[in-house]
């Protein structure tokens, strides 16, 4: 049963709980840190997994939060969605495209995230992003932002606000694209669920995983963030990153379980 008392306690905010940037920054990066980002529940059934995004928060309350099972991301924004307007936050859910490895994006519903509209500004927040993408939440703003060594900026191109981030080696990544246009759960009806289809280029990164069964794994921790797609590895730490294979069965599987937080 869902309780924003456990939930605090669970991500370890002792702290003040009034809806201030410094409180919803903190909540932001230990949720990052003390919930992973684990598909494997849902990779053996393929796209259907979007065609309920309107989840029973409370079952998923139970498994998360309390038993530590990891989400994806209409759970985990689902949950800390619940938990900001809970503590006053005035939130609204977003959408994006991801970047897939051809560069082109996935369709517009293709991602599900939070905005926070705070003191004059819009926020994003995305708890529920594999990665790598952002530690703490990121203004809406022309402004390039940094973050544990990792340079964030929104450029806009083609009506769409594209998220770039860029390390202390290479060029700027993109990360998504969006619109900052509240939707609601019903959007995604018919919206990301079709079968992909190879003349279509916006079917893209997250789809084609989702469809194929592909296993995902993400946890961030204090200044940087790890990720595992099927066997390939990213660890991002203060803007240095090195991505490589596990090949080894037994390295791979020690990795899974310290990403999802097994190992403790």
């Amino acid at each position: 049963m869902f309780s924003v008392d456990t939930y605090l306690s669970t991500l370890g905010w002792t702290g003040p709980v009034e809806p201030t940037a410094r409180t919803l920054r903190e909540l932001h990066k230990r949720h990052m840190i003390r919930v992973a980002f684990d598909n494997s529940a849902h990779a053996r059934l393929g796209t259907s997994i979007l065609n309920d995004i309107d989840i029973d928060l409370d079952a998923a309350f139970d498994e998360i939060i309390l038993g530590g099972r990891g989400g994806v991301c209409f759970e985990l924004s689902g949950l800390f969605r619940r938990l900001l307007t809970e503590l006053g936050y005035d939130v609204i859910i977003l959408s994006a495209g991801a970047r897939g490895a051809s560069g082109e994006f996935g369709p517009d519903f293709e991602h599900l995230f939070l905005g926070v509209r705070l003191d004059g500004e819009l926020w994003l927040v995305d708890v529920g992003f594999a990665g790598p993408s952002f530690i703490e939440p990121l203004r809406l703003t022309d402004e390039e932002q940094e973050q544990y060594g990792v340079t964030y900026r929104l450029i806009r191109r083609d009506g769409y606000h594209v998220l770039q981030r860029k390390g202390h080696v290479g060029d700027w990544q993109a990360v998504y694209r969006l619109k900052p246009e509240a939707r609601t759960l019903a959007d995604w009806n018919g919206s990301a669920t079709d079968t992909p289809d190879d003349d279509d280029p916006g079917w893209n990164w997250a789809g084609q995983l989702v469809a194929s069964g592909t296993v995902i794994h993400g946890r961030s921790f204090d200044t940087g963030q790890l990720i595992l797609v099927g066997r390939r590895f990213v660890r991002v730490d203060n803007g240095h990153e090195e991505v490589r294979v596990l090949v080894d069965t037994d390295e791979y599987r020690k990795t899974a379980e310290h990403i999802l937080g097994r190992d403790r």
